[in-house]
């Protein structure tokens, strides 16, 4: 009985943690480090199909030695970069993988994070209507979320460190950093921020 108990842990383990399929591979080295990607838009129907799927985990064994995986981080920020983004998740070039990087507007510079495998373990009650939320999926469209006013998290970044911090704020004006991390979360799960839409009054 262990043995058939640890070959099905095993195997829910290989499942969860997957290397980059032939279709991602093909993406991620159709160009160079100068090369944005092309970004999935929700008004094409295969695209959006994409973007509501879930993403797998990364093997955190050989992140900095992944030159894939770093090509991938490279390509993202350029991709982010040139479209005016404050952040930007893999599925949203077709990599259903669980990274995302994000625009630490909490610290100083406001310097770009990687975040692999992350996750939130911790987070408030309630809940808060952040104002102006947008999509470099979803052009032309701006709306209000439900979000929680901080979260704390943990993440893997592009060295292969282990981050476990916690995330505040949820001003537009001044640090909104929390709110990135959840919507760009929220890509890993194949949900979109108009799924979230509020108003105002239903503050919790």
């Amino acid at each position: 009985m262990r043995a058939i108990t640890t070959i099905f842990t095993f195997l829910i383990s290989l499942q969860l943690t997957m290397a980059f399929t032939e279709r991602e591979l093909e993406i991620i080295r159709n160009g160079n480090t100068d090369t944005s990607y092309r970004i999935l838009l929700t008004t094409d129907a295969i695209d959006s199909f994409t973007l509501r799927m879930k993403s797998s985990d990364i093997n955190t064994d050989s992140i900095a030695t992944d030159e894939d995986l770093q090509l991938l981080i490279q390509r993202l920020e350029i991709t982010m970069n040139e479209a005016g983004g404050v952040g930007i998740a893999a599925p949203q070039v077709g990599v259903l993988k669980n990274i995302f990087l994000f625009i630490r507007f909490d610290k100083q510079d406001n310097p770009v994070q990687v975040a692999i495998n992350p996750r939130i373990i911790n987070q408030p009650s309630e809940t808060v209507c952040f104002e102006g939320d947008g999509c470099l999926s979803i052009p032309n469209i701006s709306s209000n979320s439900i979000r929680f006013p901080w979260i704390e998290v943990e993440y893997w970044d592009e060295k292969g460190n282990f981050h476990k911090e916690k995330l505040i704020g949820y001003s537009r004006e001044e640090d909104f950093t929390s709110i990135i991390f959840q919507h760009e979360l929220d890509h890993l799960h194949g949900i979109l921020f108009t799924d979230k839409i509020c108003t105002p009054s239903e503050e919790d």
